[in-house]
């Protein structure tokens, strides 16, 4: 199972921070700065893949994670998940990111975090994975973009004027 999902710029930086288990906020701000220091000190020839952090879960608990341009992009799993599954979903999110935003950045999910989690939880809800396939994602993301437009639309067309 998912526990936690990370994406940091190369400062350390929080972007996104979805936890799929219960901790206190300090305890979560801790988590994510040991996770970044864990794998800011790999080298990029490295694997992607290392055991959990003392605050996470220690050995039961895996990291992997990639880096992308300025992102890091980290996933916290229990030792039941395939190192390589997760690598692939990893792949999958970023490339439904890229697809939705146009070559994504880090400004996109600054200003678009809605949408950003929105995305997520067409992948991943509840640390468990529903969704692999791309298209089927950037399909469900699309009649979504539809609908709050229509809905735009009938509230506009309704507004007396």
């Amino acid at each position: 199972m998912i526990q936690a999902i990370l994406v940091f710029n190369n400062h350390g930086k929080p972007r996104l921070v979805r936890f799929y288990q219960r901790f206190p906020e300090e305890i979560q701000q801790q988590i994510v700065r040991e996770t970044f220091h864990l794998v800011l000190k790999r080298d990029d020839n490295i694997c992607n893949f290392l055991e959990g952090g003392s605050l996470i879960g220690g050995s039961d608990y895996k990291l992997i994670y990639r880096h992308y341009a300025t992102l890091y992009f980290v996933f916290c799993v229990d030792s039941s998940e395939s190192e390589l599954g997760i690598l692939d979903l990893i792949q999958v999110f970023v490339e439904t990111l890229d697809k939705c935003f146009e070559n994504v950045c880090e400004l996109d999910l600054i200003f678009h975090m809605d949408k950003v989690h929105y995305i997520l939880q067409e992948v991943v809800m509840g640390g468990m994975v529903l969704e692999t396939n791309m298209n089927e994602i950037v399909a469900q993301i699309e009649a979504q973009n539809r609908l709050e437009k229509s809905e735009v639309n009938r509230v506009l067309l309704c507004r007396p004027g």
